[in-house]
């Protein structure tokens, strides 16, 4: 058994980590700190994990309590990991991070995207970017890894495979892509609460949301991004638009990405129409994708679960990768339903 540590429990990426160890064949978890929830049992905090960890409380995070862990999960608010990581990287074998402090590998990304300053500047090119359905070869093994943030995960598999074999322009890619309440994480916020959320759809983020970069800098491409929130607890649907570079067809865009994702375990390539139920509560992918005669566009489409494919999962599905174990361990295929 792998042991490992959650810094940053306390959150939902932090309580969905936990549910997926707790299934895990081969991780077991023997820290969990969440500073504003210090000295709070994991139970109470999150009833739905009472029967799979009955004891286990929130704790400080203090350094000295990673030592003897294989790896650590980092759960935290962007900007924190940056603070801790460069003694991580001393004390544990593997660091997985699901915030954005490392994903872009220029530091003059993140003023301009996030605000400040990066902190640690020259780890930057230590942290492999935590998407295996495009970077596996680099994940296996790897000591530091950044997981992607969830709108990228949904846009880049749904763009990629037609990059890559260049049915469709670098320029002018539109993604316009909904996600449920959860993305925005636990704690309160006036534009997160019930009677603000439900029975409404809004845009947010216009022109300047910070997950732009991680899309062009791993598709190679301009994309104009348009996030949404959805009267929903979980999920993204990514709908994006590109111009064909030439002639094209459905049946062209279709081949590419069965010729990309028909081996993946987490990528399910279909005709159907992508939903984000369909994917609830499991760390599979649906994508499909259609060419308009009529307008001459290009559509790609993909929905995740925005808390697993989109975070935990992925994040558990890196770990695997890099501890050596089989890929797919603890992780769900199947989605939930009703």
């Amino acid at each position: 058994m792998s042991k490992v540590g959650i810094i940053g429990a306390s959150g939902y990426t932090g309580a969905e980590l936990l549910r997926l160890c707790a299934g895990h064949p081969d991780l077991t978890v023997e820290l969990a700190t969440g500073d504003s929830q210090v000295g709070t049992a994991v139970a109470d905090l999150y009833p739905s994990l009472a029967a799979a960890y009955p004891g286990l409380v929130f704790q400080t995070y203090d350094p000295a309590d990673v030592e003897g862990l294989d790896l650590i999960f980092l759960g935290l608010p962007h900007g924190a990991s940056q603070a801790i990581v460069p003694d991580l990287l001393k004390r544990v074998p593997h660091v997985v991070d699901l915030a954005a402090d490392f994903r872009l590998k220029d530091p003059a990304m993140y003023p301009q995207w996030y605000g400040d300053e990066h902190a640690a500047p020259e780890l930057l090119e230590q942290f492999v970017y935590g998407l295996p359905e495009l970077f596996r070869d680099d994940l296996a093994g790897a000591a530091a890894i950044a997981v992607p943030g969830c709108y990228p995960t949904a846009a880049n598999l749904a763009l990629a495979p037609l990059v890559h074999f260049g049915l469709i322009e670098t320029t002018g890619i539109i993604v316009d892509a909904a996600s449920g309440v959860s993305g925005a994480g636990r704690p309160p916020k006036p534009n997160t609460t019930f009677c603000t959320v439900d029975e409404d759809f809004t845009a947010y983020g216009l022109l300047d949301h910070r997950h732009t970069p991680e899309m062009e800098v791993v598709l190679g491409t301009q994309v104009l991004f348009t996030p949404h929130l959805a009267p929903m607890n979980r999920g993204i649907l990514a709908t994006c638009y590109a111009r064909p570079i030439g002639e094209t067809s459905t049946e062209a865009v279709m081949a590419a990405m069965h010729d990309a994702y028909d081996d993946e375990p987490f990528v399910v390539v279909s005709d159907r129409s992508p939903s984000t139920k369909a994917t609830l509560g499991s760390n599979t992918a649906h994508v499909t994708g259609r060419h308009d005669l009529r307008t001459g566009w290009v559509v790609a489409i993909c929905a995740i679960d925005n808390l697993v494919k989109g975070a935990s999962g992925q994040a558990v599905q890196c770990a695997n990768l890099a501890l050596g174990l089989p890929e797919g361990a603890g992780l769900p295929t199947a989605g939930l339903y009703p």
